[in-house]
């Protein structure tokens, strides 16, 4: 059975302890007998362990995966070593209680690896990662590891079983997600959740991208104008695809139109900040003055910013362009 780390009582004792075993093994090095070497070793990396993970302390800290968590919490936002968790944690089987914090506890635990592929699919990004991250040079590695939110998501044990049911049945990565995210219109997902779906295959960020720029589906992200949403967080907005003339926008265009109409639809003012229950308004779109299929280009001068309320009322012809405002008909 696995030792279990015990939090030192008093750390200058445990230093000493430390000290003395450490002085034991190099009597031991003078020596051939590589056994002895190794195993006057083991009780020294016991008390190395014992004394890690008495440097997280509270009321609420009982386990590794506490003390983990704990740790991750005062550093949010942070760049955080495996090796600081494998000291902190006691254990060796750390990396395993951290997943268990993201899929059971729903912690919003980004690796280096899942950051670094939504970096790579969007370029843009890197001065606000960098600054959220606190780091000088852009650089992530795979084992280290940033707690993005401080809130705990409740929904995500639910998530992560249905990303298990999707990740086993056949077919290609692009179906996959979207199914995904058709289970989950509406509700914020993770970068980390759909790189698993993908079973850790890189392309995960450009086949989501895919989803939105070519297939029509609403999949937004922060660089899409939607400050709400955390980096590495997307969202499907609607259950629907976009009418064929109006896919094909690309993002620095959207985010230009966007920025360039206020993030307001340009025919009744509503905005994010007017968000309501009970308001059949949920969010903003791109269109074509010029229908794309019949010539439109995806420029700035052809786009005009509507909520989806009105439009669906523009495609359904009864409100129109003028060259100066919109008016109905």
């Amino acid at each position: 059975m696995a030792r279990r780390s015990r939090a030192a009582e008093n750390q200058q004792t445990q230093v000493i302890e430390i000290k003395q075993l450490l002085d034991t093994f190099l009597e031991r090095v003078k020596k051939d007998d590589l056994r002895e070497q190794v195993r006057s070793l083991v009780p020294a990396v016991h008390a190395l362990r014992d004394l890690g993970s008495g440097l997280v302390k509270g009321e609420d800290v009982r386990s590794a995966r506490d003390r983990m968590l704990a740790y991750l919490l005062k550093y949010p936002k942070t760049l955080i070593d495996g090796d600081e968790l494998m000291v902190v944690s006691g254990i060796g089987e750390w990396a395993r209680r951290v997943r268990e914090l993201r899929v059971q506890y729903g912690w919003t635990i980004y690796t280096g690896a899942t950051l670094t592929e939504v970096v790579e699919d969007a370029p843009e990004i890197v001065d606000e990662l960098e600054a959220m991250l606190r780091m000088k040079d852009f650089h992530l590695r795979p084992d280290q590891y940033v707690l993005m939110n401080v809130n705990q998501d409740r929904e995500a044990a639910l998530r992560w079983n249905q990303l298990n049911a999707i990740r086993k049945k056949p077919g290609g990565v692009k179906a996959k997600l979207l199914e995904y995210l058709r289970l989950n219109v509406g509700h914020v997902v993770t970068g980390e959740e759909l790189r698993y779906l993908a079973k850790d295959n890189k392309e995960w960020a450009r086949r989501t991208r895919e989803l939105r720029t070519e297939d029509g589906w609403p999949v937004v992200t922060r660089m899409q104008g939607r400050s709400d949403l955390s980096v590495g967080a997307y969202l499907l907005e609607e259950d629907r695809q976009a009418e064929v003339h109006d896919r094909n926008i690309p993002d620095p265009v959207r985010v230009k139109a966007l920025k360039r109409d206020k993030f307001c639809c340009t025919y009744c003012g509503w905005s994010r900040n007017n968000l309501n229950p009970d308001d059949p308004r949920k969010f903003l779109e791109l269109h074509h003055l010029v229908d794309h299929v019949k010539g439109g280009a995806n420029e700035l001068d052809n786009l005009k910013t509507l909520c989806n309320v009105h439009h669906d009322q523009v495609h359904a012809g009864g409100l129109v362009w003028n060259g100066d405002e919109w008016y109905e008909i």
